[in-house]
């Protein structure tokens, strides 16, 4: 499928990954509730594990189709065949916007995972607070941060590049 369901002549795979950016940060939300609140550490942990998994997949699925099937998000913007939508300096802005969207987009698997790992590795199962909640806490909301500037600078691209 060369097109996406938001009605913007993105790619499937685009549109899949603009929707989980719009419901990874109140899945975080939710996760940190269960945790601080609700003091319920085995739902937070399998929902960090889940949201992780979930955005490995669609992240893996969204480049394998943007750089294999598509050749890169510019075929995507301009697709062969249709008059460009982004030339000159509307494409320059895309690509320096895109630059600093993807400092958020791949330092947050990294920080994610190795909060995750880490926590997997130093705390009981069950979850319960221990020695590595003083590292375990700066790590998860220092990946909650980086998780929500990789959404809204992904939110933005996404406007800047297709909808505006």
């Amino acid at each position: 499928m060369q097109n996406g369901f938001l009605g913007y002549n993105a790619s499937l795979m685009l549109d899949v990954v603009v929707c989980a950016l719009v419901l990874v940060v109140p899945a975080l939300l939710y996760s940190l509730y269960l945790v601080k609140v609700l003091r319920r550490y085995t739902a937070h942990r399998n929902l960090q594990v889940t949201l992780g998994i979930v955005l490995l997949i669609a992240v893996a699925a969204f480049e394998a189709d943007t750089q294999w099937i598509h050749g890169g998000w510019e075929n995507i913007v301009n697709k062969p065949g249709q008059e460009p939508r982004l030339t000159g300096e509307r494409l320059a802005e895309v690509r320096q916007f895109l630059r600093i969207h993807l400092i958020f987009a791949v330092s947050t698997p990294l920080l994610w995972a190795a909060t995750l790992i880490m926590a997997l590795r130093r705390y009981p199962s069950p979850p319960v607070p221990g020695p590595h909640s003083t590292l375990h806490k700066p790590l998860g909301w220092a990946a909650t941060v980086d998780i929500t500037l990789t959404s809204v600078t992904g939110l933005w691209w996404y406007y800047i590049a297709f909808v505006r």
